[in-house]
């Protein structure tokens, strides 16, 4: 997978709802329910939470491709 092919899938799913499991290590993982918001040239911006408790999260193309982060389209 290439970083312009992820910005290509990112890109058509703006705006709706994704499951990204971030990976801590040692078979940890952090799991966010979150909006995709924008595309940047070397990130993407993400929402998470709802209400008070809105927060933007920012990952890398490079973390797609390194299996850091996995992203579940609903």
């Amino acid at each position: 997978m290439t970083i312009h092919k992820i910005k290509q899938e990112l890109g058509e799913h703006i705006g709706d709802k994704a499951i990204i499991r971030y990976s801590l290590g040692r078979n940890k993982y952090e799991k966010y329910e979150v909006v995709i918001e924008k595309l940047y040239n070397n990130i993407f911006l993400v929402r998470a939470g709802t209400g008070q408790e809105v927060q933007i999260k920012s990952f890398s193309y490079i973390d797609v491709i390194t299996k850091t982060i996995k992203i579940d389209y609903d």
